[in-house]
């Protein structure tokens, strides 16, 4: 039988966090955007970030996977920091040797409108008003996305690819976060079920403010 394996495409701000509790509170072992060192007793993987992770076996091994394999999922898998930054939902190359070297593995994206996804981004600590713009993203240079225009351009444009590349795909789910019916639709897709459903690590109303969540403890911001 083929392992089952969870990649979300989703971008920041798009439920990943809540995706991520609900698959690890249904049985699957989830990194969401880092591994936390109670998670894995490998020091070369504990406390790492599960973009650069992805980044590193694929091309030193050829298998984006090869250092997380003790997790069944994963929720996000973006990093947007200065001294590091990752984007390996926007691969083809990447997500496709996932789908070849693992065939068991469903991909998920998890988007929501565009205009509301910007106005989090924009809400959420310096994501969307200082490093988005100032990083280089795919599909967004450095210099762009200063303007909720430019970021709600880049968000649909993301949401294209993906269902293009997974056009006609049985292994492709893209659900609407604020669909009611979104955790029936995961659990038939992934064949689970899925005991938990919510909002996890919800935004603050207040741009720059991150309030008491576990991302903010943790260092999620950073």
């Amino acid at each position: 039988m083929k392992r089952l394996r969870v990649v979300n495409l989703g971008l920041p701000k798009s439920g990943t966090t809540t995706l991520g509790k609900a698959l690890r509170l249904s049985g699957l072992k989830t990194a969401d955007w880092k591994v936390r060192k109670g998670q894995s007793r490998d020091p070369s993987v504990a406390g790492q970030f599960v973009g650069d992770l992805m980044y590193r076996g694929y091309f030193e091994y050829g298998d984006p996977l090869f250092h997380l394999g003790e997790f069944d999922a994963f929720s996000e898998i973006s990093l947007a920091r200065p001294d590091l930054n990752r984007w390996p939902q926007t691969d083809w190359g990447l997500i496709s040797t996932i789908a070849e070297r693992h065939p068991g593995t469903r991909f998920i994206l998890s988007y929501r409108n565009a205009a509301d996804h910007v106005d989090s981004m924009m809400r959420w600590t310096n994501l969307g008003t200082q490093r988005l713009p100032r990083l280089s993203v795919p599909g967004l240079p450095s210099g762009f996305g200063q303007t909720r225009e430019e970021l709600i351009r880049w968000v649909e444009g993301h949401e294209r690819f993906c269902r293009q590349v997974f056009k006609g795909r049985r292994d492709f789910l893209a659900y609407d976060i604020r669909d009611p019916d979104a955790p029936a639709e995961i659990a038939e897709f992934l064949g689970i079920e899925v005991k938990w459903w919510g909002t996890a690590n919800p935004n603050p109303e207040t741009p720059g403010v991150s309030g008491l969540t576990h991302a903010a403890q943790e260092g999620r911001l950073n």
